[in-house]
């Protein structure tokens, strides 16, 4: 994981903006859908490569995301149909017995960015 952070935001269709750090790939054009939540506290491979979540934007609730990695068996389609997610922190680093990658490097791997260590900034809208 590149040790540069990358700012990013996140801006809602009523104008409310969060501002934060990009994970993932780096992608010339913004990721656009829907944003929805998700609130399990593990699973969160499952989660971005599940088939139901095509076309939105993930936000997962529970606040420490990517603590043990990522593994293929836990794939549940050949790639990921999210445009894209957000979560409070990911973790810098993975440790279990079955990970294969970071959580990261499956985001970098499938050309999907994301949005980490979120806060919401007041703007005015004209």
């Amino acid at each position: 994981m590149s040790s540069a952070i990358r700012p990013g935001t996140l801006v809602l269709a009523d104008g409310t903006v969060f501002r934060g750090e990009m994970i993932g790939a780096e992608l010339d054009d913004p990721a656009t859908g829907e944003v929805v939540f998700n609130t399990t506290m593990c699973g969160y491979q499952e989660v971005v490569t599940d088939p139901s979540y095509a076309g939105q934007i993930i936000t997962f609730t529970y606040p420490h995301i990517g603590n043990y990695g990522v593994n293929a068996a836990d794939d549940q389609a050949a790639a990921p149909a999210c445009r894209g997610i957000i979560v409070r922190e990911l973790a810098r680093r993975h440790s279990n017995w079955r990970s294969e990658a970071s959580l990261h490097s499956l985001l970098e791997r499938h050309e999907l960015s994301g949005l980490a260590g979120i806060r919401s900034v007041r703007v005015s809208l004209p």
